[in-house]
């Protein structure tokens, strides 16, 4: 079977194909393992780095997924495939452009599905979706799988279309989709992009590196967060499940932990006392558009049913900030205890 991720350039899509580049195969049933012949991964760039990581089992493909071409070549009724759809325009830069959002979020999502469709094999479908799809002054604090969903984004407006259509192509006996409300995830490494949470890894990036962090959001803003490796395991769990497990709703509530942006830093700093790293300063620089977005988003998240699944959220900032040592400066989480 071979395996497409679109999006595979970015830093979800590369730790998603580094984690199946590990794995044989994927567990379809108690008693049916699906094979993985191939890992295609799909993005508009893919980075050097990315490259240099990937197993002989691994495929790059540079191409625009609004090129109705480019899907047809991906995805055929002659092989059997699996596919996890991550590519998007992240959330600041979906307000700013708008058609791009459209183009990208919604367009793309709906050529893809249709080709799914057009293949007859019913394959699997995971898509990226996010909390950005609630919102609205009566939104809770906490929001479950059956909170009602107002995005107050274009991002989010086209996250929730993507999630109403796995439903009903799946409905319709089209595909098997999964669709996954992300919270915020950190920490993602390398440069900062146009998501207006990407406060929520620089904060430890930027000063980990040495670098001063000017910090757009206030010390007391609360965030729901999940760590990167939390977040690859829910993909490739929500992929795995059953289908009777879902019913007749595909969307799934990622957990999280509800950190205050201080709690945040006080981490931080406790981590690099321990291991001996000297931080870049924090300087708070309140940029309005960004906590006008943030401030309505939800705090944190409910998320029994994808709980059921063995999908967990983290103990603590501490383990993902070790992780993120672990995997990214092996030579600074190697100093002194």
């Amino acid at each position: 079977m071979k395996v497409i991720i679109t999006g595979g350039g970015g830093f979800l899509g590369s730790q998603l194909t580094q984690a199946l580049s590990r794995r044989p195969y994927l567990q379809w049933a108690p008693a049916e393992k699906k094979e993985i012949s191939e890992i295609l991964a799909v993005d508009l760039v893919i980075p050097a780095s990315v490259r240099t990581q990937a197993s002989d089992r691994v495929t790059f493909l540079e191409a625009d997924l609004s090129d109705q071409a480019v899907i047809e070549a991906m995805i055929t009724e002659k092989e059997d495939f699996a596919l996890f759809h991550l590519a998007a325009v992240v959330s600041g830069a979906g307000e700013k452009d708008f058609d791009l959002a459209m183009r990208v979020n919604f367009d793309s999502t709906r050529q893809l599905l249709e080709a799914c469709r057009h293949t007859a094999l019913c394959p699997r479908v995971v898509f990226a979706s996010s909390i950005a799809v609630y919102g609205g002054a009566y939104t809770p604090p906490v929001v479950s799988d059956t909170t009602k969903p107002l995005p107050q984004t274009t991002y989010g407006m086209t996250k929730l279309m993507g999630e109403l259509m796995i439903n009903d192509y799946s409905r319709k006996g089209f595909l098997d989709g999964r669709a996954l409300r992300l919270p915020t995830v950190f920490i993602r490494p390398g440069k900062p992009n146009a998501a207006a949470s990407s406060f929520a890894s620089a904060v430890f990036r930027e000063p980990l590196n040495g670098i001063d962090y000017h910090l757009p959001v206030g010390l007391d803003m609360e965030v729901p967060l999940l760590g990167y490796r939390k977040v690859v395991d829910a993909f490739i769990r929500a992929m795995e499940c059953d289908s009777q497990v879902l019913g007749d709703d595909r969307t799934l509530t990622l957990p999280s932990r509800k950190y205050e942006v201080k709690e945040m830093i006080r981490a931080l700093q406790a981590v690099a006392d321990a291991k001996g790293i000297r931080l870049g300063k924090i300087i708070e620089s309140p940029d309005p558009t960004i906590i006008n977005i943030v401030k309505g988003w939800p705090v944190g998240t409910e998320a029994k049913r994808a709980e059921a699944l063995g999908i967990t959220a983290d103990q603590g900032v501490e383990e993902v900030i070790l992780q993120y040592l672990e995997d990214f400066y092996p030579d600074a989480f190697n100093l002194k205890t």
